[in-house]
């Protein structure tokens, strides 16, 4: 099966601390690498978890608070110094563009390689990125500015061969891509191998959500039905929910509903305030809600 991980760069909120950066994440899907968020430090965190800079291709924003996106104008300028040519991709809200682009003009200066930016309507579920393996979609948060979440899909993959069928009817290599797609196979003496017994069924699509920052929404699991693993964001517990509230975020115990109600495989929390010094109270706080919920930290790596 081909990797399909979820690197956490930064799982803390507004408020720095010695434990925790703001958010970004790495997510290696098939062939490629996308980053959702870009919190000041992240550069230094890609460092560390060892993910190939060359292979970043696409950055996903999901609001424009400094936690999310102020390591972006460093990233840019560091890849500009380490020789990239490749483009690199920004998705955010429109309103990005202008000052990125201010940042670009005033701190680079012959950067080498081409930025595009997209931007995206906050306010829509949507597909804002497709290639020939994957899809990135929005969903549409609710925070105290225009803010979405994503929602990473992989597409059907072709069935397996199975090898000793190839093996018995000595079919050549060549031939592995055309019985893949569903072509039978005729043997010299003119009898044909269906292709139901030169293949196995494939892997089923896999699917990652990133559900960062947003009060908790009651219908927010209609879009996210079957999803294997949901990162959700829990800036608080039960004791703080008056702010969470006020602020627009959401508690431990709301994101295991949103799990819950959703059917999720398993759920990641994330977004800590930084007035909780241990989160497995949060964590406790989930799990009698949704068990199957983790907790985020850094340099932790977690299989979709």
């Amino acid at each position: 099966m081909e990797p399909f991980k979820v690197h956490i760069l930064g799982c803390g909120s507004a408020l720095p601390t010695l434990r925790h950066y703001a958010s970004s994440q790495v997510v290696e899907v098939r062939d490629k690498v996308l980053m959702l968020d870009c919190a000041e430090g992240t550069q230094m965190q890609l460092r560390r978890c060892r993910v190939r800079f060359t292979k970043l291709s696409h950055v996903f924003i999901t609001h424009l608070h400094g936690d999310h996106c102020f390591g972006l104008i460093g990233m840019i300028s560091t890849f500009g110094l380490l020789g990239r040519t490749a483009t690199l991709h920004i998705h955010a809200p429109q309103e990005l563009g202008p000052m990125l682009q201010s940042q670009i003009d005033f701190f680079t200066h012959d950067l080498g390689y081409e930025i595009e930016f997209h931007p995206v309507d906050t306010t829509k579920n949507a597909i804002v990125y497709e290639d020939r393996s994957v899809t990135v979609e929005t969903i549409p948060l609710q925070h105290r500015m225009p803010t979405c979440g994503y929602l990473i899909r992989e597409k059907q993959g072709l069935p397996h061969i199975r090898r000793e069928m190839m093996d018995f009817y000595q079919i050549p290599t060549s031939q592995v891509n055309n019985i893949k797609n569903g072509a039978d196979w005729t043997t010299a003496d003119g009898d044909v191998v269906p292709n139901a017994r030169l293949v196995k069924q494939a892997d089923p699509p896999r699917s990652y959500a990133y559900c960062t920052d947003t009060r908790y929404i009651p219908t927010l699991h209609e879009l996210l039905k079957g999803v294997n693993t949901l990162y959700h964001e829990s800036t608080y517990g039960e004791d703080r929910l008056q702010s969470a509230e006020k602020y627009c975020h959401s508690t431990a115990r709301q994101a295991a509903l949103v799990a819950k109600e959703a059917g999720v495989g398993k759920l990641l929390l994330g977004h800590y305030s930084s007035r909780y010094e241990d989160e497995n109270v949060l964590l406790e706080e989930a799990k009698k809600v949704f068990e199957n919920t983790y907790l985020t930290n850094e340099m932790a790596i977690f299989d979709v």
